[in-house]
């Protein structure tokens, strides 16, 4: 794929878009003949889920990954949020520019099929290792990918929120990072951006500018709950044929450019 899957972290959308999608439309849609963005919104779904008396929860798995918990009552406001509000936002900030996109779900025409998690094993508060219900999020097993490339080759920029469906036809929360992993292994693109809240990949207060496969264990085991999710992806990529890809600020003015540019932390192989 000759293009660009980018995607933008919730506290982004939530603090930066308007210069995420300025950028977007004006200096990053006529280098790519492709672009696909995948985007989170957790902490929004977090928002509206308390404003509905649904308190969200989090778990932490064996290794040490916090994820989203997500209940019967959550899904319904991660399918509202996710797949309303903030997807079709997005498309319409675009089109203020001029700009072609079109907003789905992995749901849509099967794009992303997810096996939903029948049981999880958890680590409590005591530090001790349980067994529950898995709820309503699922583990991304295959991606279609006809759809988009037909959107892409038509020249609309594909935004895609991080719901999938299962055999049974059930809606799914799925990783946004996962996503983005899986969608890169498939479509092999130019560049992978990830925008996230902070300046890139920091190590003892220090900004890391390039890490290579080879120290990608060594830096996982020294960094936040948050951050080692989205290595452990990038470490994914890497093994399945992405070059490299680029963790980076969604904070700054101009932030795809700037990645692109080389601020942030530059992940390859080497």
């Amino acid at each position: 794929m000759n293009g660009l899957i980018l995607k933008i972290g919730g506290k982004i959308l939530s603090s930066n878009v308007d210069d995420v999608v300025r950028d977007l439309a004006l200096n990053i849609i006529r280098r790519y003949n492709n672009i696909l963005v995948v985007h989170g919104g957790g902490n929004l779904v977090t928002e509206y889920s308390k404003r509905l008396g649904i308190e969200p929860k989090f778990v932490i798995s064996p290794s040490g990954i916090r994820s989203r918990y997500t209940s019967k009552e959550e899904l319904e406001v991660f399918i509202m949020v996710m797949a309303g509000k903030i997807n079709k936002e997005l498309v319409s900030m675009l089109a203020k520019y001029g700009v072609k996109s079109i907003g789905l779900t992995g749901a849509d025409a099967g794009v992303v099929r997810a096996e939903r998690k029948k049981r999880i094993i958890i680590i409590d508060g005591r530090g001790r290792k349980r067994v529950i219900e898995g709820g309503y999020t699922g583990k991304i097993v295959d991606i279609n990918d006809e759809l988009l490339k037909l959107f892409m080759n038509l020249g609309y920029i594909v935004i895609l929120a991080p719901i999938a469906i299962d055999s049974e036809g059930i809606l799914l929360n799925v990783d946004a990072d996962q996503m983005t992993y899986m969608l890169a292994k498939k479509l092999r693109p130019t560049n992978v951006i990830i925008l996230t809240d902070v300046d890139g990949v920091i190590v003892e207060g220090k900004l890391l500018k390039r890490i290579y496969l080879n120290q990608l264990d060594n830096v996982i085991s020294k960094v936040g709950l948050g951050m080692n999710r989205k290595l452990l992806m990038v470490k994914e990529m890497l093994l399945n044929g992405v070059k490299s890809v680029v963790i980076s600020s969604g904070l700054v003015t101009n932030p795809i450019s700037k990645a692109l540019e080389g601020f942030g932390t530059i992940v390859e192989v080497g």
